[in-house]
């Protein structure tokens, strides 16, 4: 497989992975949620129980350390899935000031001093630049600007805190209105100097670039134009530029000299030395989200070079970056080889000196390439072509070590909530019972007792009265549709006769026709006895839930009423209450339907108006519209009389399951053997909801314990490996 195909498909195995990881950031985000909710309520109750033990294992729920490992977490997963999510793969170009990286991208590129400036005087490259392959397009910029609130609070801001300037300008008026705050006398170094000079460069020329920061994002410009947004000064050195000030980051497209690079893209930096605030934060920053692998570039001297503190605190920057992946896995040094007639002069044998003594500086990376970066046969061959064989052989083994790392951390920290909800689960321990309450709740629960059986068994025997009667209320709906059967018969007219006969081909093809149309639409009249069954069934549940809301006292339980409260109940009661809860949904699933109890009865009285199976044929010979029409007639009265008579029968039905139902559910949560155990078991842990007015005290305690006990078992399922997993067992 060729290079650019072997890169296309690294980027697309990249993304289902990116998917992942966004689900995994959003449980995070609704973990850490939780956990603050829940430390609002340990907090509340701290401040409720007296029990000094039970205030001493609230407080030793450690949520602080939590929040904080949950929050490093985020921030990790967020620049992993970013890694995963980007269309390219990102190669970073990282060095100090007039190192030869601009030279080295113009190689790369194919770009020149118009696009990627450089220089030998001072600091060129005024912003973050992304160069990206596409041969299919011509070359041209897309400029972000910064709004004015990110400006100030990005750019300017910082210096203001760092030089300790005083309050940070609110508005851009203010900041462009007011003179500059002078830079404290304790900060009258050099450096803090410089940093000063920087600061009034923006303050001196907003005029120039205020504009720019209005305008929406992205800009596309023109190849001509690019230099006035991401240069300091002309190809002449004239430093009469400010647009960059303006200008949050570059996108620059255009087709690379090496056409089998596939989907790549190269992040220019500005030289790390120069006295700008933030440099290094955004250098971080750019590393850690933006760059699957780093090119060091390093430009020796012609006579006597070493390796500096500033070249080793490079490094080191870099490799903070990304913590969860050795730097020494994704970067190359390249040293800057100048050849003997250039103005820096013959620097060979630094750079041999130089590669020889990385290792004792702890400068770790795949290798060291001494090329001459304003090469760019030798750039393209020696640096790009190595670099893209090893990210095709290696891209994702390393992708796979940094998610593997990320995804240990995030299950140890799973682990590390866990113990701590185990903690909290028990923190609340016995603190809202009261052995003195006890007694108390016994004879409530006796007389309550008294109440509910009375009222279920006088409801069941009202019941067992009325079951051999007639449900008068599915009776007049049995006798709406019965009416609609006759108002509403489906049969033709004479002249509808006639010409169905003409269309279909004689007398007896349009009789079989009209045959089947009339048993479908007197069949659909009978489709509404539905709607009477489930009124029916509705009707019993509110007399039912009516009892347990009152003799039963669980209203406080619940605002629903009906089958609503039925179901509210098998929601509420625990499952380890096996019989009681067993008596609810039985009673809650309950139903009574046409299909089910109505339709194959009528049915069996439709054969009539079937072709095959009635009995009324037409004559053999002169057959006329009459006789159809005649015995159609005939043969919807007869059946809508048998459906009729089969439905008359049924008129019990209802009152019939009604009782049957009702002597279930009372066997059930009554007279079961254990149930009453159970029952007990229930209203001892709603007690204060029950009976609020003789437990107002325990129902806040149990209101308390509940809520306390409902947000931990939400963080548990929100803390469930299958939740925070993003990465398979399997490579």
């Amino acid at each position: 497989m060729e290079r650019t195909a072997q890169i296309t498909q690294i980027i697309e195995k990249r993304r289902p992975l990116a998917e992942k990881i966004e689900a995994v950031e959003g449980n995070l985000r609704a973990l850490s949620a939780a956990l603050q909710s829940l430390e609002q309520q340990r907090d509340a109750n701290v401040e409720y129980v007296s029990d000094p033990e039970t205030g001493a294992r609230l407080q030793d729920i450690d949520f602080s350390r939590m929040q904080v490992s949950l929050l490093a977490e985020r921030e990790a997963i967020a620049k992993l899935k970013a890694r995963f999510e980007r269309p390219t793969l990102n190669i970073g170009v990282v060095g100090r000031a007039r190192q030869g990286k601009s030279r080295l991208l113009q190689s790369l590129t194919g770009l020149t001093t118009a696009e990627i400036p450089d220089g030998d005087r001072q600091h060129c490259t005024g912003v973050r630049s992304t160069i990206y392959h596409n041969p299919n397009l011509e070359t041209h910029g897309e400029v972000s600007f910064y709004t004015e609130r990110s400006f100030l609070e990005e750019a300017i801001a910082p210096y203001y805190e760092q030089l300790g300037l005083g309050p940070k300008p609110l508005t851009l008026d203010d900041f462009a209105q007011q003179p500059l705050p002078p830079l404290p006398r304790n900060l009258s170094g050099a450096q803090s100097g410089a940093k000063y000079e920087h600061l009034r460069r923006y303050h001196t020329h907003l005029h120039q670039y205020r504009h720019l920061l209005q305008h929406p994002s992205p800009r596309r410009i023109a190849q001509s134009e690019i230099r006035q947004y991401v240069a300091q000064d002309t190809p002449d050195g004239d430093r009469i530029f400010y647009n960059y000030l303006a200008v949050r980051e570059v996108k620059i497209v255009c087709s690379f000299p090496n056409a089998n690079v596939g989907q790549i893209a190269l992040v220019d930096m500005p030289g790390l030395g120069d006295t700008g605030i933030g440099d290094e934060e955004r250098l971080l920053q750019t590393l850690g989200e933006d760059v699957d692998f780093v090119l060091f570039v390093r430009m020796p001297k012609s006579s006597g070079d070493y390796w500096a503190d500033v070249d080793v605190k490079l490094y080191d920057t870099a490799s903070a970056a990304l913590a969860d992946l050795p730097i020494a896995l994704w970067s190359v040094m390249i040293l800057n080889r100048t050849a003997p007639n250039s103005p820096n002069g013959d620097n060979h044998k630094n750079c041999q000196d130089l590669a020889a003594t990385m290792a004792e500086k702890h400068i770790d990376v795949v290798q060291c390439l001494t090329v001459n970066c304003a090469d760019a046969e030798a750039v393209n061959r020696q640096i790009l072509d190595e670099v893209l064989d090893y990210l095709t052989a290696h891209i994702q083994r390393l992708d796979r070590e940094y998610a593997s790392t990320c995804q240990e951390r995030i299950h140890q920290l799973r682990q590390r909530i866990q113990s701590e909800l185990e903690k909290a689960r028990g923190a609340l321990g016995n603190a809202i019972t009261s052995e003195r309450e006890f007694p108390l709740f016994l004879q409530l629960f006796d007389t309550l007792w008294d109440d509910l059986t009375g009222a279920l068994e006088g409801l069941l025997r009202e019941l067992a009265q009325q079951r051999d009667t007639e449900d008068m209320d599915f009776k007049k709906q049995v006798n709406a549709a019965i009416a609609s059967c006759r108002q509403n018969p489906g049969i033709p007219s004479i002249a509808d006769i006639e010409i169905r006969r003409d269309r279909v081909g004689g007398y007896p093809n349009a009789y079989y026709q009209y045959l089947n149309e009339i048993r479908a639409a007197l069949s659909k009249h009978f489709l509404s006895l539905d709607e009477g069954l489930k009124r029916a069934i509705e009707r019993l549940k509110t007399q039912v839930a009516q009892v347990l809301r009152e003799q039963g006292r669980l209203a406080p339980l619940t605002d629903a009423n009906g089958s609503d409260f039925l179901s509210a109940m098998v929601e509420t009661i625990p499952d380890s209450l096996e019989k009681l809860k067993l008596g609810f949904q039985i009673l809650s699933e309950f139903n009574l339907s046409y299909r089910g109890l109505i339709q194959h009865r009528i049915r069996d009285q439709l054969d009539a108006l079937t072709p095959d199976r009635s009995s009324l044929k037409l004559s053999q010979t002169d057959v006329s519209a009459s006789e159809v029409l005649a015995n159609l007639k005939t043969l919807h009265a007869e059946t809508l009389y048998h459906c009729e008579t089969a439905l008359e029968e049924l008129l019990i039905e209802p009152n019939q399951a009604a009782f049957a139902i009702v002597e279930e559910f009372v066997d059930r949560v009554l007279r079961a053997e254990g149930v009453k155990t159970e029952w007990q078991i229930f209203l001892e842990e709603v007690r204060g909801e029950i009976w609020e007015n003789e437990f107002a005290q325990i129902g806040d305690r149990t209101r308390r314990k509940r809520e306390w006990l409902d947000a931990v078992q939400r963080i548990e399922f929100a803390n469930q490996t299958e939740s925070l997993q993003f990465l398979s067992d399997k490579p």
